[in-house]
Parts: structure tokens; C-alpha cells; sequence
């Protein structure tokens, strides 16, 4: 299953968040945001000197993939843990050996119809 940012939501292209533009964003309270950063590894703001908390465009998309499992799909915290973490080994995985060879088998094929 993949995960879509819901329609209408629009991230900002900016490189830094703060708590309070995330809140607007996901329409989610600060100390969910800051319980969600530790119950899920994914979520890792960067702190300032002073200790605020900035996300990335990233850490929005990966709120808002956890926000969609847990209150549209109903999903558990850990249901949410479990099905992100197969889901990133199922998109790591290696393409197989043969796979890339018959791939490069058919791009030599097309290489010498070209020449």
C-alpha cells in the first residue's frame, strides 16, 4: 500500500520547519508531533542552539504518512511501526542479479540496432 499525502495538503518548499508551521501543515498538536518523534525513529528534527526543534520536508511526509495510518486506516502505534518498517525493506530491497543482467542484455541489444 502506498502512502499519498492527502490531497489538498501542500508543504511549503522551504528546508526548515518550525513546531508551529508543522502544526499548521498536519493539523496535529505540538506535543503529538513530540511524542510521535519518539515513538517513531523516522521523525528527527534537528534542534537549534537554544533547543527548538526545526523539520525537514521529510520529517512533514513522514508525519503526515503516520497521521494517515493512525487516524484513517485506524492503524495502532505499533501496527504503524511494523507496517512502515516492512514497507522501507520492501522498497531497499536489491534488485536480483539476473534482473540487472537481462536488463543490460537488452540495452547492449538496443545499443547495436542504434550503431
Amino acid at each position: 500500500m502506498e502512502i499519498q499525502i492527502p490531497p489538498g495538503t501542500t508543504i511549503p518548499d522551504k528546508l526548515y520547519f518550525k513546531i508551529g508551521e508543522v502544526t499548521a501543515i498536519t493539523d496535529l498538536a505540538a506535543y503529538v508531533l513530540r511524542f510521535w518523534e519518539s515513538e517513531f525513529n523516522m521523525i528527527s528534527p534537528k534542534r537549534t542552539e537554544s533547543g527548538q526543534r526545526l523539520y525537514r520536508k521529510v520529517d512533514v511526509e513522514s508525519i503526515l504518512k503516520i497521521k494517515y495510518l493512525l487516524y484513517e486506516k485506524k492503524f495502532t502505534i505499533q501496527g504503524a511501526k511494523k507496517f512502515l518498517k516492512n514497507s522501507s525493506k520492501q522498497n531497499s530491497e536489491p534488485v536480483p542479479q539476473t534482473a540487472l543482467e537481462d536488463i543490460k542484455s537488452e540495452l547492449q541489444q538496443i545499443r547495436a540496432m542504434l550503431d
